[in-house]
């Protein structure tokens, strides 16, 4: 499964994500977008089965127009948290 992180400065003035830009994401193989923001900063996380994290620059082009300066993180580990099991002795 692809996902990149796109972190673009401020509130891009040209960022969307109306029917061109969710097409083009789709063309991709981005199956799940997620925005967040502090007071610095928007991120687009996306993510998908067929998304090929080569092609990030193209996802932010979609969705922050080419110009848009931003950075791109690519995954490094992802790890799944279970709970941990009950601390079994053995009776023998």
């Amino acid at each position: 499964m692809g996902l990149v992180v796109l972190l673009l400065p401020g509130a891009p003035e040209g960022m969307t994500f109306g029917p061109d830009a969710m097409a083009a994401l789709a063309a991709l193989g981005v199956t799940s977008a997620a925005v967040v923001r502090d007071e610095e900063t928007v991120g687009i996380v996306l993510e998908g089965w067929a998304f090929d994290e080569a092609e990030a620059e193209l996802a932010a082009a979609a969705v922050a127009g080419a110009a848009t300066p931003h950075r791109t993180l690519r995954p490094l580990a992802q790890l799944a948290v279970t709970p941990a099991a009950p601390n079994r002795r053995s009776t023998t």
